[in-house]
């Protein structure tokens, strides 16, 4: 008994209560479907139509690309000028602490920390009670690194705050850190 394609009855019978597919539309119709394009950004469901969570996101990834852009003459990538800020702002972090606050892996920061040594930014010091925790600290070309990404930042930065009242600022930036402390309760 061949396959169900090759029995006549197979090519000819159809079950009861199942329609034959609609016939293609014209390929200048497909194409409109096909080109469709979704809203740019600020419009339709990536704008204020679209959910927070989405939003937020999206505002995100344009910050982040704008960051990426600013510091790229410097040889810097955003998540390297996270942890260079976190490290002025928290000397002697470890490892492990620093992916915690940069909110990165602990296999990223374990390369931004190699990366960052190698171009003589940070150092390490052994944990003075722990001595197989590493601590590591800005040098002084780490700190003057830190301080011209930091003037690109700060465009960046006007930029994101542009349109917001010194109170609407507070406003969103205690909005932003409440839910980074109640969401994920």
């Amino acid at each position: 008994m061949g396959s169900p394609k090759s029995r006549p009855e197979a090519r000819t019978k159809k079950p009861r209560g199942v329609k034959r597919p609609a016939a293609r539309k014209p390929a200048a119709k497909r194409a409109v479907v096909a080109g469709a394009r979704p809203p740019l950004p600020g419009r339709g469901k990536r704008g204020e139509d679209g959910h927070l969570a989405y939003l937020l996101r999206q505002a995100q990834a344009a910050a982040r690309l704008t960051l990426e852009r600013a510091l790229a003459d410097l040889g810097v990538t955003p998540p390297q000028f996270v942890v260079l800020t976190m490290l002025k702002a928290y000397p002697g972090l470890s490892g492990a602490d620093l992916a915690r606050v940069a909110l990165l892996t602990p296999q990223t920061v374990g390369l931004i920390i190699r990366n960052l040594e190698r171009a003589g930014a940070i150092r390490k010091a052994p944990h003075p009670v722990h001595g197989r925790l590493l601590q590591w600290t800005l040098t002084p070309r780490g700190t003057a690194l830190l301080a011209r990404c930091r003037t690109k930042a700060h465009a960046v930065e006007r930029r994101l705050a542009a349109g917001l009242s010194v109170r609407g600022q507070k406003t969103v930036r205690r909005w932003l850190a409440a839910l980074a402390v109640n969401l994920p309760q």
